[in-house]
């Protein structure tokens, strides 16, 4: 992790504290590769059974969230606060609203191959809309974490199944982060 200028701690997907149990499952620019790496690009410790994340079975969700919190930049969005702009977003929107504007922002900012888009890695900010907390919390905020994370294939466009399963799973984290507000 490195320190912004303002002193605060800048969190990446390639950052780690593996003494913590928080790793890094990209590799950085590849070259030819997948970017995702079986096991911590720090330490090495292989702790993903990704076969059984690349099922896309929501069935098994809690796994893959289990599997997401030990990577140091996914935890750190399961746990941050969220921004009180977010939240009120969210509570404007209700759950039907934010499931579809979930897929539309899956379809719109990830549908496409990596080459198609610009600036892949930049599409998804991270404050201000619960949707984009989520995105980041479950690796589905640009197409290098989604190939890392869930095996898609940075150069496939995504399929209908694969929006669905990923709006699946930002929905979960809405729900278990703001269940508060939704439990009703």
């Amino acid at each position: 992790m490195a320190a912004s200028t303002d002193g605060t701690l800048v969190v990446k997907a390639t950052s780690y504290d593996c003494a913590r149990g928080l790793h890094s499952f990209v590799r950085w620019k590849p070259r030819g590769q997948s970017y995702r790496s079986e096991g911590c690009r720090a330490c090495g410790a292989k702790l993903v059974d990704w076969r059984r994340l690349d099922r896309h079975d929501t069935g098994d969700i809690e796994y893959t969230v289990l599997s997401l919190q030990q990577e140091l930049i996914r935890r750190e969005f399961w746990t941050k606060p969220l921004d009180g702009k977010a939240i009120n977003h969210a509570k404007g929107k209700g759950l039907v609203g934010l499931r579809e504007a979930t897929a539309h922002r899956l379809r719109r900012y990830l549908g496409r191959p990596r080459s198609e888009l610009s600036r892949d890695g930049m599409q998804t900010p991270f404050a201000g809309n619960v949707i984009f907390y989520a995105q980041h919390a479950t690796a589905t905020c640009c197409r290098k974490c989604v190939e890392a994370w869930h095996g898609v294939d940075r150069e496939e466009p995504l399929t209908a199944e694969v929006v669905g399963y990923m709006t699946d799973l930002v929905m979960y984290y809405v729900g278990r982060r703001l269940q508060t507000y939704f439990s009703r």
